[in-house]
Formats: structure tokens, sequence, C-alpha cells
């Protein structure tokens, strides 16, 4: 008979509770888009772990806002290689230090998003509004008067930067993962444009109307696989031509069960009109930006943020090599690559 040692078994039960995490939601009333268009009731669901901290004044001084990637959610976060690396007892971001918020953006997770019902006449929201509701959940919803910092990956790399100039004294830092503050242009807005039209193309769209998933999704998940993946990853994973075949079919498969085509086409159009270059002397707050050359949504060959990071007043950019550890555009959450990094940093914010 084997036995289990009674503190294996509390630690389980800890690593549970801490997946849990408290969750809820947040509506704000009357909600007015960049387009103009309105909702009654804007809905934005989040995961918090931990409890805030206010010193004398009543600033909160523990709180950490971390951003998801596009067709994600908060709870993305909370797999072993990401929560598990810096969540737990004595890690960087231990929860009884720090008041984690996981909110889930716009169009995404537990959030309002045009599958509830609304379909194609869902409001066409940009990342700016997906900034503004963050700010409202943060303010109105949970009493946040202030960030130690915000960190996000790919979209909410790219929302971390919005933060920088539309909020700048909110936070203490910002930790941008997988992203450029410059306009999609190029490759990456082809690839963006080739999957939106995948989707409404298709006949079976019918207007954002359809009763099953266009066939068409199935092409834009194709092309995003394309966009995310990393050669040296998937040369290991896959080194035979039928395990190419089958690593392929299972993800397609797998994506399609759980997206949705008019999310997915609404959550790529929000970065329409995402350019944070002309702004980037309002980042008053430090950065610490980080890319992994591996990444095929931001290739290091295009040079980008090294051309803007002198504008940014307070901000360091590294540039990861590939390793067999990094893991392409995905490196984003992989804290045990770019923990270090991050452990850095903190150690150069101010002291509270």
């Amino acid at each position: 008979m084997r036995l289990t040692h009674p503190l294996f078994v509390l630690a389980i039960s800890a690593t549970a509770a801490l997946a849990q995490g408290t969750q809820g939601d947040f509506t704000t009333r009357d909600f007015r888009f960049t387009t103009g268009e309105t909702l009654p009731a804007l809905r934005l669901h989040y995961t918090t772990f931990g409890a805030p901290r206010r010193d004398a004044a009543g600033v909160v001084r523990n709180a950490v806002m971390i951003l998801h990637g596009t067709g994600g959610s908060g709870r993305s976060f909370l797999s072993p290689t990401y929560a598990g690396v810096l969540f737990g007892p004595g890690q960087l971001l231990d929860t009884a230090r720090y008041y984690i918020i996981l909110p889930d953006g716009i169009g995404h997770g537990g959030s309002s998003k045009p599958s509830d019902g609304m379909h194609a006449k869902f409001p066409h929201y940009t990342y700016d509004d997906m900034v503004r509701a963050q700010y409202l959940l943060l303010t109105q919803g949970l009493g946040v008067n202030h960030l130690r910092f915000v960190m996000g990956t790919s979209m909410g790399c790219m929302h971390a930067w919005i933060w920088g100039y539309t909020y700048p004294d909110f936070a203490d830092g910002l930790v941008p993962l997988a992203c450029a503050p410059a306009a999609i242009v190029g490759r990456n807005r082809m690839m963006r444009k080739m999957m939106m039209d995948d989707i409404t193309t298709d006949p079976d769209y019918r207007g954002g109307e359809y009763t099953t998933q266009p066939r068409g999704l199935r092409a834009a998940q194709q092309l995003l696989f394309m966009m995310g993946s990393a050669p040296l990853l998937q040369h290991q994973q896959a080194p035979t031509r039928d395990a190419a075949d089958s690593v392929i079919v299972a993800y397609l498969d797998a994506r399609m069960r759980t997206t949705d085509a008019n999310d997915m086409l609404y959550q790529f159009d929000a970065s329409r009109d995402y350019d944070p270059s002309p702004h980037l002397a309002k980042v008053t707050t430090p950065v610490l930006a980080i890319n992994s050359a591996d990444d095929q949504v931001n290739p290091p060959e295009l040079g980008i943020v090294e051309r803007l990071m002198p504008q940014v007043a307070k901000g360091r950019f590294i540039l990861l090599p590939i390793t067999p550890k990094t893991r392409g555009h995905g490196t984003h959450s992989l804290p045990a690559v770019w923990g270090g990094y991050l452990a850095d940093f903190l150690k150069t914010l101010p002291e509270r």
C-alpha cells in the first residue's frame, strides 16, 4: 500500500485553493465606446488573489494587474507554468504580499462579448475601450486607486503601453511582454486581415447570425497557429510527418470546440487603431519591455522596440535569445524564462 505524506496532501490542497482565486463580475452602466456605440450594461469578469494593502493616506500599494492576450482570459494565468512559478509562498508575486488582479477584457472570457447574444450587433470595441473599462473595474469595482505595476502579455502587453500614457500616474511600473509600442502594420496586420476575412467572407458567416460555426473560422485558426508558433519548438514536438499532421489537427479541433467566430473577429479587429508611438514621451513610469527572438508576431529583425525605447524616459528593453526554453510568442507566459529580469525590475521601483 502506498502512503501519502500529509505535507504533500497539504501542498496539493494549497495549490488547489490558489488555483481558484476569488472570481467576480463588475457591471458599469451606459458604457460609451470610442465608436460612439453604447451598452446599457457592460460586464467585466475578474479573478483576484490576496488582499489590497493601503498606506496611511488610503492608497493601495500592493496591487498588481496582469492582462491577458487575444482570445484568452484572466484565468489563462492560472497554469502551473505561470501561477505556479509566480504566485506561491516565497515566490516573486507571493499572494500573501500582493493583491493580484486578473481581468477578462471586453469581448473575452466571462466579460460581455458578441457570443452572449448580440452577435455582430455588439459594439466594435478598441484597445482604448478595453483599457478604460479596466480602469473602471479597478477604481469603481474593486476600490483600487493605485497599482504597483501593470504587466501584460501580447494584447495585454499593448494594453500596458496604453496604460502608460492614458493613466501615467496610476502605476509605479509597466511590464509589457511580447509586443511593440507602435501601430500594427506589415505582416502582423496582413495576418489579422486574412483571419478576419476568412470569417466574414465565408457564406456560412451569414452576417454574424450563423447557427453553427462558419468553416472560415478553421482557416482563421490555421493562420493564428502560424502567427504564434515557433519553428524550433514545433520541429521538436513534431519530428515526423505523421506527428506534425497529428499535432496540428488536434490543435485545430480543440480550438474549434472553444472559439466563437464573432468573438474572434471582434478580438482581432480591436487592434485596428492601436499606436502608442506618438505618446511615448508621456510614459514617465519605469518600463521593462521583454520580447523573445523567436516571436513570429514581433520578429526581432524589425527593430521597432529598439528604435522607440529611447523616447521612454525610464525604459529598458530585453530581447530574449532563442533557447530550448523559449516558446516563440508564447514565451510571454513563461516566467521561468524572464522572471529574473522582473525580479531585478521590482527592486528598482520606489519603496512604498
